[in-house]
């Protein structure tokens, strides 16, 4: 079976998760890379004991887990710090993807994976996929998304838009570029189109 990993990336409030839930209605399987941040943080996990030695043990909840507000709190205002955490976290999520992937290949019952990850770093996603999808969309909007979204208040969300790569880093990287500036209805068409352009037509081949 020919396999095709195609990696979705963009900044927060673009949309990205909505096209992989899309492309999740279409047959693919997703992994999805801030699902698996959680599960490499986990209590007693390495990871963790990495991010209390560098931040200290504020970054803790009473019951030991990860406070993952008190941390974003921290990092998106410090791009050193950001840049911290993420060398700390990404060698253990990129284990757990090449993990994932391996167990979807093995099944053998899968022809499309879509790798959901905010941030597409070199090694774990752009070496992992055989193509970029990158979602994008207007600041304001996506500061709109994430105020309504999240709760947070405009400064919040302008310190988390500014924390991000910018849309030209992100566009740089692209193999196929999706604008979410509309409704929920053109972003799925587009979606659907592209896949069945890039994937259907080629599996019939």
């Amino acid at each position: 079976m020919n396999l095709r990993i195609i990696g979705v990336t963009g900044a927060i409030g673009s949309g990205k998760s909505i096209v992989s839930k899309i492309l999740n209605d279409l047959g693919a399987v997703i992994v999805d890379a801030d699902i698996l941040s959680r599960t490499v943080t986990a209590k007693g996990s390495d990871a963790l004991g990495e991010l209390v030695s560098y931040f200290g043990e504020e970054i803790l909840m009473q019951n030991g887990e990860l406070d993952r507000q008190k941390l974003a709190d921290i990092v998106f205002n410090d791009k050193v710090k950001l840049h911290a955490l993420n060398a700390i976290t990404h060698k253990h999520i990129v284990k757990r993807i090449q993990s994932a992937i391996d167990n979807i290949k093995a099944a053998g019952k899968c022809e499309v994976i879509a790798l959901d990850a905010p941030i597409p770093i070199e090694h774990g996603f752009i070496d992992i996929v055989d193509e970029v999808w990158v979602v994008t969309a207007d600041g304001e909007k996506r500061k709109n998304r994430i105020m309504e979204r999240s709760g947070y208040t405009l400064e919040e969300a302008e310190s988390r838009l500014d924390s991000q790569m910018t849309d030209e880093e992100y566009l740089r990287l692209a193999d196929e570029i999706l604008e979410n500036n509309g409704e929920i209805e053109e972003l799925e068409k587009s979606v659907v189109r592209l896949f069945f352009q890039k994937v259907l037509k080629q599996k019939s081949h």
